[in-house]
């Protein structure tokens, strides 16, 4: 039996059934090719935003939230910061250097469109095990196209995070997080507003590579080994033509040229047109001949759905349009005018709704004609099934177990740990000349400064982290650790949390316990966040992450910034621990090698009671490393160091390997699960002045733990454990 045309394009009978009553009519093909793209799952959240509502939005820094192309805090000084994550999965693993490359130049449009200039961007890459040719294909064309596009367009790569495990052999994740500096009056919303004004197309003419693109590739899962049906979906990025798009859309906003803006992603133009359509309460009319195209006879729903990359949407009023194309001649971008802003119309049901209207040519044949909100606020909303795993409540009760030390030590040395130096030594990190605190460190740490835009003594930390470890556990006991280990990693570098953006990465919605883990994981957040006092301003929702029909294991990323005044040299770095000086551990204690890897990876156990928090307390931890950053020369506090992934004895060996000094760790102070469990709200300090250090905390009411000396030239456990450098 053969598929009808709206199955074909992804669409359900109920919401064909949707489509025909708002019409009042049945579409037609390009009207279903339009509301396809616009109600799936990665352009209308629908199965997600029932419970996205439940995250904390608002604070006192907050200035643009979610809804916007990208959120914007106010940094005090009168500068903002606009930040932004999202997914290109799916396109990274079939075509790994374009996928990712053009998940760098989508996220830096979403930075501009808000009037910031890109100064930043972080990514998160959970890859498949590096031994399996295809997963080291798909790192390997990731980082490529990372670095090629971030490099060339001159916006500096300064954080990220690296992972292997075998659920993304076939499903890798790459989120990437990007950041924005602006002048807060440059700043500019995506409406389209004033009957009369002008629609401008700017960038790259459209093509056929992209069309469905992210729309269709991240509302579906894949089957077998490979997926080359999908490969005419990826983008192909062009980093110097965002580079010349970032230097015109700058200029027409400083010029006070633009009425409203909006970045071409997922769905194109038939997203950029209604949704500034809709938040502007206007209806608009676009004209297809008007459109630059880079192939011959494409048919109206291939220019309308096509994720061509490296285009903006401006709107302008006719006064100002003369000077929008002389400025996109500068340069050189190619400019069109396709369409101009209506009054809103009455439509079928009596209601006065802006109205998107598609012809072939000014004048000429109406092709499509929809709300415009239908398309882009009002697609169905679904409350799926959940339930937890039958098995879910039993492993709680499975503590991972290590009987000895020397079990310890045999699994610690069983595998070669990754050195993330191999990606971030392919990434400039160094362009504007703002990195204080460069990558390879806990966080990042820059200055607030852009060309174009000056600079501040003003500076800010960055960090993305994510574990599917720890949430595969206990999503929400989880996706809270995350949260906190992010806003500690900040503090390490002298700044505290205000606002974040998540990247929740999960498998197929309609399977029940994929929607319970992404609702648990959400509300860990929602409560880490609320206690912690941190605005979630923007996101991603990135769904059926399967393969095989497996569904990877949950894995919600944040990316967090906080904010500090520029710090004094010396900071402290890994590589400043020195012989004779001592080692603490301000924060708790971990019971618990539950989520760790060591769990997962060499015990093969994913049970087990994973953490909790004290929230008061880890506030006050995150207070206290900022003011020891703050006053490290005082102090002589030499490292700061957070402790997660790895536990006690990973972070402790990466200060060491970093300074080129050994350690010896107290083994009467340190539990095996101390060493090797995870619990994130831990901080290790190495100073050389322990007497000052040591009467300074007891001044702040604050225990610390002394737990090792920095000595000879291997780390040691008591005389039971001993690993090289």
């Amino acid at each position: 039996m053969s598929q009808s045309l709206h199955e074909a394009l992804g669409l359900s009978d109920d919401e064909f059934a949707m489509i025909k009553e708002v019409l009042q009519r049945p579409p037609n093909a390009l009207e279903l090719a339009m509301y396809s793209v616009m109600w799936s799952e990665h352009c209308s959240y629908k199965s997600s935003r029932i419970h996205l509502r439940r995250l904390p939005t608002e604070g006192e820094t907050v200035i643009m939230g979610p809804g916007e192309n990208a959120g914007v805090i106010d940094l005090g000084d009168n500068f903002a910061l606009a930040i932004r994550m999202e997914s290109h999965n799916h396109p990274s693993a079939i075509e790994p250097y374009q996928g990712a490359a053009t998940g760098v130049g989508g996220i830096l449009r979403d930075i501009f469109t808000v009037g910031a200039r890109p100064i930043a961007l972080l990514d998160s890459l959970w890859m498949g095990p590096q031994d399996d040719p295809k997963s080291r294909w798909i790192f390997k064309g990731v980082v490529s196209g990372i670095s090629g596009y971030g490099n060339a367009v001159g916006v500096p790569t300064v954080g990220g995070e690296t992972h292997f495990a075998e659920k993304f052999a076939y499903n890798p994740l790459v989120n990437v997080a990007a950041i924005g500096i602006a002048p807060k009056e440059h700043l500019i919303r995506a409406a389209a507003t004033g009957t009369g004004n002008k629609v401008v197309l700017l960038g790259a003419p459209t093509g056929r590579d992209g069309i469905g693109g992210v729309s269709v590739l991240a509302s579906a899962g894949f089957e077998g080994e490979t997926d080359s049906s999908k490969r005419p979906s990826v983008q192909v990025g062009d980093p110097f033509e965002e580079k010349k798009l970032i230097e015109l859309c700058l200029d027409l906003l400083r010029s006070d040229l633009l009425v409203g803006i909006q970045d071409l992603g997922g769905a194109g133009l038939s997203c950029a047109t209604s949704e500034t359509a809709a938040k502007g309460g206007s209806s608009m009319d676009v004209y297809l001949d008007k459109i630059p195209r880079r192939e011959k006879h494409m048919e109206p729903f291939e220019v309308m759905i096509s994720e061509s990359q490296e285009r903006m949407l401006a709107i302008t009023t006719p006064d100002n349009l003369d000077k929008v194309l002389s400025l996109a001649n500068h340069w050189e971008v190619e400019a069109a005018v396709i369409g101009e802003v209506k009054d809103p119309s009455p439509w079928i049901d009596g209601k006065i709704r802006g109205i998107l209207r598609v012809f072939d040519r000014e004048g000429g044949e109406l092709l499509a004609e929809v709300p415009a909100s239908s398309l882009a606020d009002e697609a169905p909303l679904y409350d799926r099934e959940r339930s937890e795993p039958p098995t879910w409540r039993s492993q709680l009760q499975r503590e991972p177990q290590i009987n000895t030390i020397d079990d310890a030590l045999k699994i610690y040395l069983s595998k070669t740990e990754f050195d993330p130096s191999f990606v971030f030594r392919q990434y400039d990190h160094q362009l504007f000349l703002n990195t204080i605190v460069p990558p390879g460190s806990d966080a990042a740490l820059l200055q607030v400064s852009a060309p174009g835009v000056g600079r501040a003594q003003r500076a800010f930390g960055v960090s993305v982290d994510g574990n599917p470890r720890w949430c595969k556990v206990h999503p929400n006991k989880g996706a809270a650790a995350t949260v906190v280990e992010s806003t500690i990693n900040i503090a390490c570098v002298g700044a505290k949390a205000v606002a974040l953006v998540d990247c929740l990465n999960f498998g197929n919605p309609t399977h029940s316990e994929v929607m319970w883990q992404l609702s648990e994981a959400i509300d860990g957040i929602a409560q880490a966040c609320k206690e912690l006092n941190i605005a979630v301003v923007g996101g991603n929702v990135s769904l059926y992450n399967e393969a095989n029909g497996t569904d990877i294991d949950p894995t919600p990323t944040v990316t967090t910034v906080g904010v500090s005044d520029i710090p004094r040299l010396p900071l402290p770095m890994f590589t400043r621990a020195e012989t004779g000086s001592r080692l603490y551990l301000l924060g708790s204690r971990c019971n618990t090698l539950s989520g760790s890897k060591v769990a997962f990876e060499h015990l093969s156990e994913d049970g087990g009671s994973l953490f909790d928090f004290d929230y008061q307390k880890v506030v006050m931890l995150r207070d206290l490393v900022v003011e020891l950053f703050n006053n490290a020369t005082e102090l002589n506090v030499r490292v700061l160091h957070s402790v997660s992934s790895g536990g006690i004895l990973r972070a402790t060996k990466e200060i060491c390997r970093a300074s080129n000094v050994g350690c010896r760790l107290d083994h009467d102070t340190l539990t095996v699960t101390d060493l090797l469990g995870e619990k994130p709200d831990r901080v290790l300090v190495v100073t050389s002045s322990p007497d000052s250090f040591e009467k300074f905390l007891a001044a702040q009411g604050v225990d610390c733990v002394p737990i090792g000396e920095m000595l000879g030239d291997t780390v040691d456990y008591g005389d039971e454990l001993s690993i090289a450098l």
